[in-house]
């Protein structure tokens, strides 16, 4: 049993170093962005150190956290606010920053590059190494749904890693 409660400070910086960089890698996943992600991965310990909650174990822990990112990152992209970015005005040079973690690949690149529905089970199947199951739990679906986005979201990598000749890139 994992009690919040009881100290909250301690239990954040033990969630954060166990559990930090899944959630980081989940909202990477969502919001495609450092700066979101790290916004996320706060918001996130927030709310674990508010919850008061009592865990069974680390998996119940990993999994609770695991669904407030990814219902976090949903609310952010849906906010108003983030809706109202406005471009850089012309004549401006932005600097890019690293924004995909080293060592980056282009599979990576094409999960990323899928539409949200279909990253977030792929990274909670491949990277978080979790069953179908266990992710319909943590994001709220059926299991039948999540099987089907898995499908899809491998077929339409499949097509992206495909090269110009519709022969398998090597990677």
């Amino acid at each position: 049993m994992l009690d919040v409660a009881s100290n909250p400070s301690d239990a954040v910086e033990w969630a954060l170093a166990r559990f930090g960089d899944d959630i980081f890698r989940l909202a990477f996943s969502y919001m495609k962005t450092r700066e979101d992600a790290e916004d996320v991965v706060q918001d996130v310990l927030i709310r674990y150190m508010q919850s008061g909650k009592v865990f069974e174990d680390e998996n119940h822990v990993k999994a609770w956290l695991l669904r407030v990112s990814a219902n976090l990152c949903k609310d952010k992209l849906k906010s108003a606010s983030r809706q109202r970015e406005v471009a850089i005005p012309e004549g401006y040079e932005a600097v890019a920053a690293e924004e995909e973690p080293k060592g980056e690949s282009e599979v990576f690149q094409a999960v990323m590059a899928l539409p949200e529905k279909y990253r977030s089970v792929i990274h909670l199947f491949y990277f978080e190494e979790y069953s179908t199951a266990e992710i319909a739990s943590i994001l709220q679906k059926k299991e039948a749904t999540v099987r089907s986005l898995l499908k899809r979201g491998r077929e339409k990598i499949e097509k992206m890693m495909k090269g110009d000749d519709g022969h398998a890139k090597e990677l």
